[in-house]
């Protein structure tokens, strides 16, 4: 069975029949817990529980292969290599045992030993098989070896960029900067994608080269792109005219991890993220100080649900490292989702003091802040924002608009509706920002026509989004052609069944159109939503004596006409 076979790991917990559990509550209750665990990719919870019912039965292959996966996933692969030992040689599973033997091997040193293992068949898998192979020979002082394994890699299909980047690699850790160069630059008729690492890889060797002019060029246009911190701190330092030594792949260690890392990238993709998690990990099992697999490993357990582990290891990744402020705002984010906001912002406000000329933090800042209702605070992070920014770029228009949302939340419209324009000045058809400021328009009784435009125009761009389709209803409303706003209110509900103010709206629509009964109901159902006080209390009203009787207390009935 493959490596790269899809859920390849998390099949034996769903494929394989259970183990025989005796009348051993002890471990039935293990077993249950574990297999529960493991499923919802709980991978903490899945060692403990499948470590506490081996140790009950101690031979069960079932038990062993899942226990392999779970800590390999979590990074213990200490535990994870004990654990293989065990497992039987006929037993299922047997790819997860060889990636962590080959894992132990690199880590400990024992380079011809874990060469063996994948001309036995037993590596880490086909997708890493060929360039560890290359970079075992470099560790065994075959640098031709490695060139000629990364050359024949480099003629398979769809190997050309990957085999490429390696050989680079292994160019600069041997001093040959300038074939290095030569390759990363796509001198040697390979285009190679500027990451993060790449474009880091680069600027350190020209660096070597007495390139420093170029690197900065370089740095400067990937971080006007991507203001990634760890390249703006590199940026920063080779400004400075420090001279450092070129440290960035040296060993094989470090080629080994690098090999993993970029396969858990190619493999991040996809909707199955136990792949790729088990690959991230493994470069942080064989090279510990690989801060980008550290990130990446807690990125792919956010994106899978499993915040608690995610913000443990965004804050595995030390302080002083050059991704250090990345992790922490990855962090941050972490645990806002698990509702610990307080240590949310503080960790994002202390950042912010120490570095404040960092744009992405201060966005990350000024957005935790708005879900926090800190409006205030707020607008002065977003305003630093574009304050250190070309703010003419288009991407800065969520800027604009996060400032705007602000604003109108603080009552203060003027500065609010500058933003949104300037928001849909910078991206024109914007969905959210057309539907916003459409709305508000409407709310605020004013440039019917124009708002009824713009909501038009983001119901095109997100014909599924509920919230737009209602203000499209409620727009129409507003400007008394009842009928017409009866299929979008309609549709609104439709996608948005349990949200009280568009259930609500859909009641005013019916009864517009002398469909009271249904515009009750509608009425009713909008308060089992518990909506807002003051806006139960009006709906109550609607329901005493009427929508014609509230409009008429309200000042107006009918057509709410532009004023």
């Amino acid at each position: 069975m493959p490596l790269n076979r899809p859920l390849f790991a998390l099949a034996i917990v769903a494929g394989l029949a259970a183990p025989a559990l005796a009348s051993a509550d002890g471990l039935a209750g293990s077993y249950l817990a574990a297999r529960s665990a493991a499923i919802t990719g709980d991978h903490a919870a899945a060692a403990t529980y499948f470590d506490r019912a081996l140790a009950l039965d101690p031979g069960n292959p079932f038990l062993i292969s899942n226990a392999i996966f779970a800590n390999a996933s979590l990074g213990n692969w200490e535990r994870a290599a004990e654990v293989a030992d065990a497992l039987p040689p006929d037993a299922d599973g047997q790819e997860l045992a060889h990636l962590v033997r080959f894992v132990r091997q690199v880590n400990t040193g024992e380079l011809a030993e874990a060469q063996a293992l994948i001309e036995a068949g037993q590596g880490p898998g086909p997708l890493a098989d060929g360039l560890a192979l290359a970079w075992l020979s470099f560790g065994q002082g075959d640098m031709s070896g490695a060139v000629a394994q990364f050359e024949a890699l480099g003629r398979e299909r769809g190997l050309e960029e990957l085999a490429a980047l390696h050989l680079a690699l292994a160019r600069a850790a041997v001093g040959d900067f300038e074939a290095a160069h030569e390759i990363l630059s796509g001198g040697a008729g390979v285009s190679i994608t500027n990451t993060e690492r790449v474009v880091r890889a680069r600027a350190e060797i020209m660096v070597q080269l007495g390139q420093r002019a170029e690197a900065l060029d370089l740095l400067d246009g990937y971080t006007q792109a991507v203001p990634d911190p760890g390249l703006l701190a590199l940026q920063a330092q080779i400004g400075a005219g420090a001279e450092e030594p070129y440290d960035f792949v040296t060993d094989v260690q470090d080629g080994v991890a690098e090999v993993f890392f970029t396969t858990a990238q190619l493999l991040s993709g996809d909707r199955n993220r136990s792949l790729p998690l088990l690959m991230a990990q493994a470069a942080r099992g064989v090279d510990a100080e690989h801060t980008d697999a550290i990130l990446l490993a807690g990125e792919l357990m956010a994106e899978d649900g499993q915040i608690e582990l995610a913000a443990a290891t965004f804050g595995a990744v030390p302080q002083g490292d050059a991704n250090y402020i990345e992790a922490q705002m990855g962090r941050a984010e972490a645990l806002a989702e698990m509702g610990q906001n307080e240590e949310a912002i503080t960790i994002l406000s202390d950042l912010v003091a120490a570095r404040p000329e960092l744009a992405s933090l201060q966005a990350a800042y000024g957005d935790i802040l708005r879900q926090n209702e800190m409006f205030e605070e707020a607008i002065v992070a977003y305003s630093a924002v574009l304050d250190l920014v070309d703010a003419d770029l288009s991407r800065y228009w969520f800027i604009h608009y996060a400032r705007a949302i602000c604003y109108h939340q603080l009552d203060d419209w003027p500065p609010a509706e500058a933003d949104f324009r300037r928001a849909l000045e910078l991206n024109p058809e914007q969905p959210n920002v057309l539907n916003y400021l459409g709305y508000s328009l409407v709310e605020q009784r004013r440039n019917f026509d124009e708002a009824l435009d713009m909501i038009q125009r983001a119901v095109a761009a997100r014909p599924e989004s509920g919230y737009i389709t209602d203000s499209l209803g409620w727009v129409l409303y507003r400007l008394g052609r009842f009928e017409e706003a009866v299929a979008p209110m309609e549709r609104a509900v439709e996608l948005e069944p349990n949200d009280s103010i568009v259930n609500d709206h859909l009641g005013d629509v019916y009864w517009m159109v002398g469909r009271y009964r249904e515009a009750e109901f509608q009425w009713h159902r909008a308060l089992s939503f518990d909506p807002e006080p003051e806006e139960a209390e009006r709906i109550r009203l609607k329901l005493d004596v009427g929508l014609y009787e509230v409009l008429e207390q309200e000042g107006g009935v009918g057509a709410l006409e532009e004023e």
